[in-house]
């Protein structure tokens, strides 16, 4: 396979290659451990504690009982692509059942959710995504619902009078003109 830039060895794993500024190829090659950890790094912000466990155990013993029927860590890693686009399905599936933050969360997922999630800015102050708890969007949405509702009755209540009295004058003119257009 392609050498290790480091140490010119070949390594099990996901192979990784792009072109760099200059047009030469850089490889990079992911073993087992690391694609585990980026797996679960990426479930972490949109799936609770134990559906991050529960999905993270299920791809170590796959690839754990595909390796002992033969295939090599690379080939493996290789067919399941890229952790990051693979979560993104995990959690787009999850969002379509409804079984993302279901409201009998446990306390300590969420607070471990939160403490990951707490710094918005990281290293190079670049500014990252923060996942919200579905639960909480939720709410967000129906305070904004309820206050658009407020003030559109607030609104209505002021003007009843002047829309009452408009419609007076409409409805006076039209007997009016239609009396005259009647003679």
């Amino acid at each position: 396979m392609a050498d290790d830039v480091a140490g010119g060895c070949s390594s099990p794993g996901l192979q990784i290659e792009w072109l760099t500024g200059r047009g030469k190829a850089w490889s990079y090659i992911m073993d087992k451990e690391e694609f585990i950890m980026k797996l679960q790094h990426a479930l972490a912000g949109g799936l609770s504690g134990s559906q991050t466990a529960e999905h993270v155990r299920y791809y170590r013993e796959y690839i754990d009982s595909e390796i002992h029927k033969g295939r090599t860590e690379e080939e493996i890693l290789a067919q399941l692509g890229e952790p990051r686009l693979l979560a993104r399905s995990i959690l787009d599936a999850n969002r379509r059942s409804g079984s993302a933050y279901g409201a009998a969360q446990e306390y300590d997922d969420e607070v471990g959710a939160n403490a990951r999630e707490d710094s918005v800015r990281g290293e190079n102050n670049q500014v990252r995504k923060v996942a919200l708890p579905g639960w909480f969007v939720m709410l967000i949405i129906i305070v904004i619902i309820m206050l658009v509702i407020g003030v559109v009755s607030s609104l209505l209540y002021l003007f009843a009078p002047v829309i009452m009295a408009a419609l007076i004058v409409l409805l006076i003119v039209k007997v009016i003109q239609g009396s005259h257009n009647r003679r």
